[in-house]
């Protein structure tokens, strides 16, 4: 039998969200797998947990998943974290799990251990339906992204999506032309010290950043039709 795989959410800003029974597995691991070792060793050291971390990110080739499945079929338990939130949420950890289900399809154990996820904690303070709604991660950077935002307004549910520091004006200035004044509320920097929530139509939207800040992590909501 193979080992296990463990796949951890860690805090996406505030480091005291870590929850108890996450902590408790990352010390009880022969392996971390981390997005960034030196973000997640930033974690581990606040956490007084020593382990061997490996990388695991969206440029890691074939080569490490069969050096990651060699371990499992060893029977070692590993854990795997991104460097905020959940894992395989907007994340390459996705296409590991899928990977290793092709070589261990019956046998591999695999535990959630649930906690942060930038998404949900947008949806939880945005005051609109989320019942229903579609999450449409980080908007292509170049090829893709009119069609991208095209389609924002033909979806009549709630919808979610990432933007970067470096993209969030001329996202809002896509965002207006896509979906008009439908309401919006975007969160920056959530949980960490220059956490700000902004309210109004996406030109409202746009005023507000000017007047405030744009650098940071950014999670947009969008209201239903």
């Amino acid at each position: 039998m193979p080992g296990t795989l463990f796949v951890v959410a860690t805090p996406i800003g505030n480091l005291d969200d870590v929850s108890y029974r996450a902590k408790e597995t990352l010390a009880s691991v022969d392996v971390i797998l981390c997005e960034d070792t030196r973000v997640t060793l930033t974690l581990l050291n606040r956490l007084e947990v020593k382990k061997t971390v490996m990388s695991y990110h969206q440029h890691s080739d074939d080569l490490r998943i069969k050096e990651i499945a060699k371990l499992l079929e060893e029977g070692k338990s590993l854990a795997l974290v991104t460097d905020a939130g959940t894992p395989s949420i907007s994340d390459p950890g996705g296409r590991l799990i899928q990977e290793l289900l092709k070589i261990f399809p019956t046998d591999l154990k695999i535990i959630p251990i649930p906690g942060p996820s930038a998404l949900i904690a947008a949806l939880s303070i945005s005051g609109l339906p989320a019942d229903e709604f579609v999450f449409l991660g980080f908007p292509p950077h170049k090829k893709g992204r009119q069609t991208y935002f095209k389609h924002l307004n033909e979806i009549s549910s709630t919808i979610v999506y990432y933007e970067s520091t470096h993209r969030i004006m001329k996202s809002m200035e896509e965002l207006h032309e896509a979906v008009g004044d439908r309401p919006v509320v975007v969160c920056r920097e959530l949980t960490k010290m220059y956490e700000t929530i902004y309210r109004g139509t996406a030109a409202e939207v746009t005023k507000q950043l000017e007047a405030t800040s744009i650098k940071g992590e950014f999670v947009i909501v969008i209201a239903p039709k």
